[in-house]
């Protein structure tokens, strides 16, 4: 199952590639969508796509990140590569599709793709728009190519024995927590 999330503000063309981008690659999928995600949400989606991809695609307004990429059912997550979002997908060892919006995402994505190779970068068109097919093929490759996975799997491993209990991180965090109870 692909998970998207993505913290932006789509214009109608945009929302409505990637919407037709998720149908094209006919698996399943879920899709956080606020209501402040597009212009006007409730007119959106194009045409009859909710009933297209009724019985493979969950459109939500809200759902748990954390517990969504924690689930074995993910096999991809695509996101605007903000830090939190990439480090709840490193520590499940979830490959990622990037689409980056502002800040420090574009420098996230850059180590996403091309340094840990965890995942791919969505590329606009001449037109400066991620296209459905753009959206297809990524999505594609990126399930395709078991590299993304086992380099996902590996940072992983290597993100849980960095916080182990003998780790500066987690008795920093732990004496934290029993300064705040005290």
């Amino acid at each position: 199952m692909l998970h998207l999330v993505l913290v932006a503000v789509l214009n109608q063309t945009e929302f409505e590639e990637l919407a037709l981008g998720l149908e094209l690659c006919n698996r399943p999928f879920l899709w956080a969508v606020r209501s402040d995600i597009t212009e006007n949400l409730k007119d959106a989606y194009p045409d009859g796509f909710e009933e297209r991809v009724g019985s493979r695609g969950l459109m939500t307004s809200w759902s748990p990140q954390k517990k969504v990429l924690e689930h074995p059912s993910i096999a991809c997550f695509l996101s605007h590569c903000g830090w939190n979002s990439v480090l709840e997908a490193l520590s499940n060892g979830i490959p990622l599709l990037c689409w980056p919006t502002f800040a420090d995402q574009f420098m996230n994505e850059s180590y996403i793709c091309n340094v840990w190779k965890i995942g791919l970068r969505l590329d606009r068109d001449h037109g400066k728009i991620i296209t459905r097919q753009e959206i297809k093929n990524k999505v594609e490759e990126l399930l395709s190519n078991e590299m993304y996975k086992a380099n996902a799997l590996v940072l992983k491993e290597k993100l849980i024995n960095t916080i182990k209990e003998t780790g500066s991180s987690y008795n920093n965090l732990k004496g934290f927590v029993e300064w705040v109870k005290e």
